[in-house]
Formats: C-alpha cells, structure tokens, sequence
C-alpha cells in the first residue's frame, strides 16, 4: 500500500482556484452582456461638460437628446465579424451591443447652444448654462 503525504495547504489551493475560476468566468460572462460607456460630468463657469468614452462605436451609431434637461445618450457597438462566416475564435473578450444613458443635468442649459463633437473615441457634449435666478423683474399692474 502506498502512503500519499496529506498537504493540507495544497488543497486549500486547489479550492481556492476552483473558485476563484468560477468567479472569473461568471463575472466576464456578465460584462459581455452588457455595455455602459464610462462618464464624466463637470462644469466650469459657462457650461456643463459631458465626455463619455465610446472606443469603437461610429458616430453615426450614437445618437443625443435633451429635453427637459435630460441629455440622452444612447448607441451601439457593432461587432465587425459576420456571425455567417465559418470563423474559429480563440478568444473574445470585447463588448458589443446597444448602451444608453440618461443624465438628469444639475444646472439648466439652453438647449440651442449644445455642442458635440466625437475625438479619438471619446465623445464631449458641452452644454452652455443659463441662470434662471436672473430673470428680470417684471411690474404686474393691477386692475
């Protein structure tokens, strides 16, 4: 009869991996599901600034609304390989498929001086601000 040396630690190991595998895979089967471009929003003096990183997406993809100070982003991410080829893939790791966000804007903006522009995959919306506070006093005369 042979006697094989109990390592507890190496099983402990082996445990450890097992889950952590698990886990790993159950986590990036998640994220491929879905995609949400990262996003700043800050202000300076005269307007609001949105920048949402969108690496890979067309600009004829993406589409922008704003009513009732809510900007709408919304797009998609088109995967460039024909799902009809016979292709073998070894790996796939990138993330496709339809995303849109909603930003209720923490200041109020004119609608009709919004800009947009798509850089190097980045994607700024500057919004110019208006102050609502300064509406001018009006005389209301009574009959």
């Amino acid at each position: 009869m042979t006697l094989i040396r109990f390592e507890p630690l190496r099983e402990l190991d082996s445990f450890t991996n097992q889950i952590e595998r698990y886990f790993n895979d159950f986590s990036s089967s998640f994220e491929r599901r879905a995609i949400s471009p990262s996003v700043d929003v800050y202000e300076n003096e005269n307007n609001l600034v949105v920048e949402i990183e969108a690496p890979g997406i067309k600009k004829e993809d993406m589409k922008i609304t704003l009513e009732d100070n809510i900007l709408t982003v919304a797009g998609e991410k088109k995967r460039n390989i024909n799902e009809d080829e016979n292709i073998k893939c070894f790996r796939a790791e990138r993330t496709f498929g339809s995303f849109k966000r909603s930003f209720t804007l923490p200041a109020d903006v004119d609608p009709d001086k919004t800009k947009a522009k798509f850089e190097n995959g980045v994607l700024e919306i500057t919004l110019e601000k208006i102050d609502v506070t300064k509406t001018k006093e009006k005389s209301i005369e009574l009959k």
